[in-house]
């Protein structure tokens, strides 16, 4: 009985410690040796370096608070862009909390704004709360202040957002979108003219 049980226990032990070592060390290190080699800079975050100091991502979002800046999609992960605490908010359309947040939200832009419609991005978090990226609506919603603040024609501004608008991949899947970071980016690049 013991031989019968032996014998039906070692391939089982066999396999699972195969596996193990397949599936838990040599895939993962393979992986990690493919992204390192093909694609260096996304495996490790896209970070963008500015005088051997790393000043954000591209693929991460970052606050912009500053009206000089565009600015991205309020966040919900920790206490605003916290890679460590990636989440949404996980309050549902009934939520009080959540009505009562993008009321006040959507109120504060219409008083800087009237009459204009607030794009949805503009007050509502992403599944991840890092989401980098805003509608071209969300951006060029923000044109008129920001030409404003930093005394450029608005004209100027809104060309700059058109150049940054990334297109959908292959042409149809996602939707068209705008990297807030590299729009900044961009944006601080051109400086402050006075405007035109």
């Amino acid at each position: 009985m013991n031989k019968d049980l032996i014998s039906a226990l070692r391939p089982a032990l066999v396999m699972t410690l195969l596996f193990a070592l397949l599936l838990g060390l040599a895939y993962p290190l393979a992986l990690t040796g493919i992204g390192q080699t093909l694609f260096p800079d996304q495996a490790n975050g896209s970070l963008v370096r500015e005088n051997g100091k790393i000043v954000g991502s591209n693929v991460v979002g970052q606050g912009f608070t500053s009206e000089r800046y565009f600015n991205t999609r309020p966040s919900a992960a920790g206490d605003g862009y916290d890679g460590l605490a990636s989440s949404g908010s996980n309050l549902g359309p009934t939520s009080q909390v959540l009505v009562d947040r993008v009321k006040g939200d959507v109120d504060k832009m219409q008083a800087a704004q009237p009459g204009a419609a607030v794009p949805a991005d503009m007050v509502t978090t992403s599944g991840s709360g890092l989401d980098p990226d805003i509608t071209p609506e969300a951006a060029l919603y923000q044109v008129d202040r920001v030409a404003r603040v930093r005394g450029l024609a608005p004209a100027a501004v809104r060309g700059l957002v058109e150049q940054s608008v990334d297109k959908p991949l292959l042409g149809f899947l996602g939707e068209p979108r705008v990297n807030v970071f590299k729009l900044n980016r961009r944006l601080d690049a051109i400086g402050a003219k006075p405007a035109a």
